[in-house]
């Protein structure tokens, strides 16, 4: 279940384009064409997949302090989690290399299209913001992780996808010459980001039995003090009346 809903959130909820604008260049840049947006998506996908993981087992056995205890006990104060971006980078450049590699040999045509923009992956903030949230949302396992790395690159394909459909049909449109290019991209960018919000609460129905327990407990935690403060007065009044007789 955990997987589950860890993959539908990373889609839908947190989106990295629609509910953080992230990696946002590649998207603007690379959606004019469907054919040019799946390949960029599945290159995104693959990076993400790949990087997420293998950025966990660095955060784990590496950068988080102690986290080099599997060295021995003289090692269990060092923290190294200053090198964080550095380490990160540095796999993700690595990944985005191999796929370059392997675009080339297999589809030319496809290396051609993507131009600039397949190398400039290693520097898409999508890519990075997918290690970055793994980290700050202390995933626990490496399944979790490639789970959310591959969800994370999904909805980057959906948002790409979509916007290039969209583009694609737009271009025979009568659209106003001031908004002509980038400036409609941005509107419909933005309405589908709305859209993107409406599955915000697709995955909270969960939460609410812990919502009406944490209210229930509360109540009786209030209730207890009035008891107590009532008891208090009582005993107050009680020695009050002895006093004065």
């Amino acid at each position: 279940m955990e997987h589950i809903e860890l993959f539908f959130k990373s889609i839908f909820v947190d989106n990295m384009v629609f509910a953080y604008f992230l990696g946002m260049c590649s998207y603007l840049a690379v959606s004019k064409k469907v054919s040019t947006a799946v390949g960029l998506g599945v290159a995104v996908i693959f990076v993400l997949a790949i990087t997420v993981p293998l950025n966990w087992l660095l955060d784990q056995y590496l950068l988080q302090e102690g986290a080099l205890t599997w060295l021995g006990p003289e090692y269990a104060e060092y923290d190294l989690s200053f090198l964080s971006f550095i380490m990160f980078i540095a796999t993700i450049a690595t990944m985005v290399q191999l796929v370059e590699i392997i675009v080339e040999k297999f589809s030319p045509s496809l290396y051609n299209s993507l131009g600039i923009f397949l190398p400039l992956i290693a520097v898409n903030c999508a890519i990075l913001g997918g290690s970055l949230f793994m980290q700050s949302r202390e995933i626990e396992t490496l399944g979790l992780a490639f789970n959310y790395g591959i969800s994370s690159g999904i909805g980057w394909f959906l948002a790409i996808l979509a916007i290039a459909a969209i583009r694609e049909k737009i271009r025979y449109s009568a659209v106003p010459a001031p908004l002509r290019g980038l400036g409609i991209t941005f509107i419909i960018t933005g309405l589908m980001a709305i859209g993107f919000m409406s599955f915000g609460g697709m995955l909270t129905g969960g939460d609410e039995p812990a919502a009406t327990e944490v209210k229930s407990a509360k109540i009786k935690v209030i209730k207890e003090d009035v008891e107590q403060n009532e008891a208090k007065l009582k005993t107050d009044l009680s020695v009050a009346d002895n006093i004065n007789k």
